[in-house]
């Protein structure tokens, strides 16, 4: 404990702590939507040509980081523009994804010296932030989380039922779009912490597990923002202590969580709030009745 205490006094691991609570928010809040929509396999490949993109970022001499958010980004607008549809997206995603692994295999072999950058992308450097990569994820994330604010009401109806928002003047296919950009942007964040390989375990496991804490949509997002959290952090903080690498503790830390909202918080909960709405629903009845 005293060691972790002095370890929390140095800049490196106060940056680690801060970009880590604006990495877990916005993963936390996009990965109920991303499993709501089943979109996993969108998320690997908008983390697989983010590295495409940090790796042509490095070959032309700039920011990795910059590069990863454009590599995302134009592939965002790729699988949007093709296949917005949900039995054409999976065709497109692959085809997408094929060809943008084949660039960044050509980028890292023209690039004519060792890159350790393209390295620590796939693999994540949340210990080795600066200040100004901080700054950074704060105006990617705040830029999110207003985006997501906007669209929060219209997505979550088209998310929950498509046809008929569509039926209503949702606008479905721009929605689409919208959040596929903003899951780009979580994306080029949350890379920074657990690396591309891992990418699966913030923008997935929370959003897969608060589905299994409830059946309310504000409350799942409320749950999953928590459970992000507590891995990103809990991760960071026995990294410390240990030395071990910070993505091991948050891959773990995200299933062991997933294992208990599935098989033992989950069913009581979810009990919980079907015996409220079958309660709610005889009072309605009865009163109806009266």
């Amino acid at each position: 404990m005293d060691q972790l205490i002095r370890l929390l006094g140095y800049a490196f691991v106060q940056n680690a702590i801060a970009a880590g609570i604006v990495i877990a928010i916005v993963s936390g809040i996009v990965s109920r939507f991303v499993v709501a929509r089943n979109m996993a396999f969108a998320v690997h490949a908008l983390a697989e040509l983010g590295f495409t993109g940090a790796a042509g970022a490095i070959l032309l001499g700039t920011s990795p980081e910059i590069g990863l958010l454009v590599g995302t980004t134009i592939t965002a607008m790729f699988i949007g523009a093709l296949g917005v549809r949900v039995r054409e997206r999976d065709a497109v995603v692959g085809v997408v994804l094929a060809f943008g692994l084949g660039l960044g295999v050509l980028f890292i072999t023209l690039y004519p010296h060792y890159a350790s950058e393209a390295l620590n992308i796939l693999f994540g450097t949340i210990t080795g932030v600066s200040i100004s990569d901080v700054l950074l994820l704060l105006a990617i994330g705040v830029v999110t989380l207003v985006a997501m604010a906007v669209v929060y009401r219209p997505l979550t109806f088209a998310t929950v039922d498509p046809e008929v928002a569509e039926a209503r003047g949702v606008p479905v296919r721009a929605l689409a779009v919208v959040f596929l950009l903003i899951m780009a942007a979580a994306v080029a964040e949350a890379v920074q912490i657990i690396g591309v390989l891992l990418i699966l375990t913030l923008l997935i496991t929370p959003g897969a597990s608060a589905e299994r804490l409830t059946a309310r949509p504000g409350r799942a997002t409320v749950y999953s923002v928590a459970i992000a959290l507590v891995c990103v952090l809990g991760g960071i903080l026995l990294a410390l202590i240990t030395n071990v690498a910070v993505s091991v503790f948050v891959t773990s830390l995200s299933f062991v969580i997933y294992l208990g909202a599935r098989f033992v918080v989950g069913p009581t909960l979810l009990g919980r709030e079907q015996r409220r709405r079958d309660v709610g629903a005889g009072g309605e009845g009865a009163a109806a009745a009266s």
